[in-house]
């Protein structure tokens, strides 16, 4: 069940927030792990029992290691990494494992009968976080196993993130309270997410799918493949991750930001502080710091970098595409602590031309699934091939989607934010803003009902990860 269909926005979200409204208190976060998992079976009941275990598991696993002797600890958490990584490994990596010794050692080897579980990268990053926190002793045991084993369901960002920490949320776990300013701003954060996905992520799936089609290819339809697919990209991700802030808003719970308008980077460092940022900080806090950080010599620095943009690339997808696209960025992300990001401060128009031109070159990686089919990308782009620059079919198609390419655009960088934050400032413009937005949510909302329902291409492209 994905948030941009029919099913879930007239049926599953009407009668859970009905269920979740007329129960006691103490009864809602069992409602929620209910609904939760129900939600998680209906899309995938094959596996349903990989989470119930990594909730049971990690709960009791948690509460052992919080009371066990000092000297200990540090076995009993290897312990929990080895089991937590090992089921991620079998599932999502074993059979790329396989490939690759098949293809070392001229084998035969196969097991086709391994299929990945939904989301099963985000809720074991949650639950492996957990348990690293309380061995820290940066938080205590949930209360009981049901109210972790609702945190770690929680239907919102159970598929696709973002990647919310149990300390982030622990105190609304057990007292939380939704008052309607709480509930409308997430009523209006869900409805832009699925403006962003429908409207504007599965249109510009469209146009990929078209070009990608075309009969004759020319240099301008690789080009616009490299844009339309960077922005379905993000409106897809960024649009699933203010789904699920809206979601959260909705029970009570405030999820940290996901995304900070990341196309407007000066560097690549900027970037990935502005994109996806709950992986991104995972790493940072649980991979990167332990490895030593910055706080060691140059070698050691570039070494921690290149290895955790390794595990970054791993992470998306058992293929040498991703790890390649996360090689791409540890190489980039090493030179500007170098040198370059001294400059690129210093020339900030300079900065940003560079970091998109990067950015669209990462995502042409991130989206072939071969070497040779990257290779063979760049080449037409950049007319290695002898292609014509347009042809026909490439101009039909420009002219016939600029306009959702525009508004694309538009909505990835703040104007829009900051023209409202000015209007509401005036004692005019506030009126006509109060009365304007409601009108514009309810308009959005029909229109996306509308496309939902008449369209067929409504894929979440980060539900494979």
């Amino acid at each position: 069940m994905v948030f941009s269909s029919i099913s879930f926005l007239y049926y599953f979200l009407p009668i859970t927030l009905l269920l979740y409204v007329i129960v006691p208190k103490k009864a809602k976060n069992f409602v929620l792990l209910i609904t939760s998992l129900f939600f998680y079976f209906y899309g995938e009941p094959r596996y349903i029992l990989v989470l119930i275990f990594s909730c049971i598991f990690n709960y009791y696993y948690g509460k052992y290691l919080e009371k066990a002797p000092a000297n200990f600890k540090k076995k009993l958490l290897v312990i929990n990494l080895v089991v937590n990584f090992g089921i991620l490994f079998y599932f999502k990596y074993f059979n790329f494992f396989l490939e690759n010794i098949n293809y070392l050692f001229a084998t035969n080897l196969s097991w086709t009968g391994i299929i990945m579980p939904i989301g099963i990268s985000f809720f074991t990053f949650q639950a492996t976080s957990y348990v690293i926190d309380i061995y820290k002793g940066d938080i205590k045991s949930a209360k009981n196993v049901f109210t972790f084993a609702t945190y770690l369901s929680l239907f919102p960002q159970l598929i696709a993130g973002p990647i919310v920490r149990y300390q982030t949320v622990s105190g609304e776990l057990e007292n939380r309270t939704v008052n309607f300013d709480l509930f409308a701003s997430g009523i209006k954060r869900l409805i832009i997410g699925l403006a962003k996905k429908v409207l504007l992520a599965n249109v510009l799936g469209e146009l990929t799918k078209n070009l990608v089609n075309l009969t004759t290819q020319s240099v301008l339809s690789y080009w616009l493949q490299a844009v339309a697919n960077t922005l379905q990209i993000y409106f897809d991700f960024s649009g699933y991750s203010d789904m699920a802030i809206g979601l959260g808003l909705m029970f009570g719970f405030h999820f940290l930001e996901n995304f900070n308008y990341p196309l407007i980077a000066r560097s690549i460092t900027d970037f990935w502080r502005r994109w996806h940022i709950s992986l991104s900080s995972w790493f940072r806090d649980y991979i990167y710091i332990p490895l030593g950080g910055s706080r060691v010599s140059n070698y050691k620095k570039y070494r921690n970098i290149f290895i955790v943009w390794m595990i970054t690339g791993l992470w998306h997808g058992a293929s040498w595409n991703f790890i390649l696209w996360g090689i791409y960025f540890a190489i980039f992300l090493m030179i500007e602590k170098a040198f370059l990001l001294t400059i690129l401060d210093k020339h900030k128009v300079l900065g940003h031309i560079y970091t998109l031109f990067l950015v669209l070159i990462s995502f042409i990686i991130f989206n072939e699934t071969s070497i040779s089919n990257i290779i063979l990308f760049l080449k037409n782009m950049f007319g290695f091939n002898h292609l014509h620059f347009a042809n026909i079919e490439t101009i039909y198609f420009l002219k016939n989607y600029a306009g959702v390419i525009i508004i694309s655009i538009i909505a990835s960088i703040p104007w829009l934010k900051i023209v409202k934050k000015k209007m509401s400032l005036g004692n005019f413009s506030a009126k006509v803003l109060s009365i304007m937005e409601p009108v514009f949510y309810i308009g959005l909302f029909i229109i996306v009902t509308a496309y939902i329902v008449d369209e067929s291409f409504n894929p979440f492209l980060y539900f494979r990860f």
